[in-house]
């Protein structure tokens, strides 16, 4: 019987924070299913990476089992100078290495998801909006998380985006505490 041990990773190697000078945040598009293992050579090596993960659970053969999966497939987050992507170059794990020129950007969306990951916070995988209002949740577990909503009417489902993937996570959330940031207006639907 073949039993596979879990690749237990670190979510974040270093801090999300700036890039110090001379390097940059770039997205490290992987072979599928090497996200950790790229991951654990950057750790190695030591340079900074973000893998946010989410918890998974599946059954097989009537046993529950439960384990962390990327939350962006093929996608690895890290700080880089050339030297250090030559280095993940030679790992034989990389795909592409994606120029990020909103550096603040992705940091701020990147905060926002490490902020969603408390254990009693579920998140799910959900279509990217280009469109929608921006808001902020005022309390709870998730205070200061800003995301992107479908509409006013949808307050409930706050999407963290990751616009340079254009993917998204869900998180559902009581709408009274969350705040609609900038001006919008509401359209009434006919009946």
């Amino acid at each position: 019987m073949a039993t596979h041990t879990p690749v237990l990773i670190d979510e974040l190697f270093g801090e999300l924070k700036p890039a110090p000078e001379g390097q940059r945040w770039e997205v490290i598009h992987t072979k599928p299913r090497c996200e950790k293992k790229l991951a654990e050579y950057a750790r190695r090596n030591g340079i900074t990476y973000y893998l946010p993960q989410m918890e998974s659970k599946r059954v097989y053969q009537r046993r529950m089992v439960s384990f962390t999966k990327p939350m962006f497939p093929s996608y690895l987050f890290c700080v880089l100078d050339p030297r250090k992507r030559q280095t993940l170059l030679i790992s034989g794990y990389t795909v592409s290495f994606i120029r990020v020129s909103q550096q603040e950007l992705l940091l701020e969306e990147l905060l926002n998801i490490k902020l969603s990951r408390a254990p009693e916070i579920e998140l799910e995988n959900t279509l990217w909006l280009s469109e929608g209002l921006k808001v902020q949740i005022m309390s709870g577990p998730l205070k200061g998380v800003t995301g992107v909503v479908e509409s006013h009417a949808k307050l409930d489902e706050v999407r963290l985006q990751v616009n340079i993937l254009r993917q998204a996570v869900l998180v559902k959330i009581d709408p009274r505490l969350v705040k609609i940031l900038g001006e919008y207006t509401i359209v009434e639907e006919e009946r």
